[in-house]
Formats: C-alpha cells, structure tokens, sequence
C-alpha cells in the first residue's frame, strides 16, 4: 500500500521535485502555491507580475532543490524566502524613480505591521522585520535604502546629507546587528 502523496512532509515533496517526479512537483506546486503568490503580490502589488514571480520562484526551487539544507530552516521558509528576493528584484526592476528619502520613515513604519506580515508568516521573515524594527531608525533607514532600493552607500550619504564613513558605518552596523540577532537561538536575540 502506497502512502498518500498529499500527506508526504515538505522535504519529501521537494526531494521529489529534485527527482523530476511528475508528481510530487504538481503536489509541491499545490502546497506552496497560495503562499508563494501571496508572498510575491504583497511584495509587488501587482497581480501578473506575482503571477510571474511565483512562476520564477517554483522554477529556482526545481533548479536548487538538491542545495536545500533544513538545518537553516523550513522548506517554507525557504521557498518564501526565494519569492521575497525574487519579488523585491522584480520591484526594483520596474521602478523607474528612485523613492523620496522622506518616503522612507512611512516604510519603515510598515515593516513590522503589514498585510505582508501575513503573507510572510514564517519564522525567519518575523524574526527579521522584528529585528529591523529594533534598530536605530538612521541605521534602518540607511539599511533600507541600500539592502531594499539598491542604493550605494555614496547614495546613501547624498541623499541623507551625511558624510560618506557614515553612511558606510550605518549600514555595516546595522548588517552586523541583523547578523547577530538573526544567527543567536530565537529566544534571545536582540539588537542593541
């Protein structure tokens, strides 16, 4: 007797995937595809281009699947972690204007409190944006910038009006911050 496919954990389903099984790819596809399309239309606000993007996301899990460690985390928070970078890519391509620095403070307001929030409900996206949110708001706000819209760190200092170190300190700061928080066990990390 054969065990239900539809019951398989999720590493089973993206082994399978690896494989090139017919089948377990479509099942894999079915359980992921809501969250992946979520993930991807919070991102971009744009129902085709996360219609694309979730295509794109599917496809590079096929490609990398045999790279999936699950010491670093769930496969879900491996594939929702694919869409994000794909779709804020896929953002930052499209955006033929750079945003208002004074645009930022209200961005940055949202990081922790979003319909995204929802669609990113795993543990490495909450344990990030909780950790962002706790950082000093000129560090954030450099870290945005750069990490988010793609900008230099002579960008940074120009559109900031700060001396060149500094945003170059702010965002090496606030990575570092990241870093420390997100690499120590859930329960104790904090960004000073």
């Amino acid at each position: 007797m054969r065990f239900p496919v539809g019951r398989l954990p999720d590493e089973a389903l993206l082994s399978g995937l690896a494989t090139g099984d017919q089948e377990l790819a479509v099942v894999f596809v079915r359980r992921f595809q809501h969250r992946v399309f979520g993930v991807a239309m919070a991102v971009t606000g744009d129902r085709q281009l996360a219609e694309d993007v979730a295509q794109q996301t599917f496809e590079r899990a096929w490609r990398h699947a045999q790279i999936y460690d699950s010491r670093r985390g769930s496969v879900t928070t491996w594939l929702t972690t694919i869409a994000h970078n794909l779709a804020i890519d896929a953002v930052r391509a499209r955006r033929t204007e750079p945003v208002a620095p004074e645009d930022l403070d209200a961005l940055l307001g949202t990081v922790t409190e979003t319909p995204e929030r929802w669609a990113l409900a795993d543990e490495a996206s909450a344990r990030l944006r909780a950790a962002v949110s706790r950082l000093p708001r000129e560090q954030a706000r450099a870290l945005m910038m750069a990490g988010i819209y793609g900008m230099t760190a002579q960008q940074v200092a120009d559109t900031e009006q700060i001396p060149l170190g500094t945003a170059k300190t702010r965002i090496r700061a606030a990575m570092g911050k990241l870093r420390t928080t997100l690499s120590a066990p859930e329960r104790g990390g904090h960004v000073q």
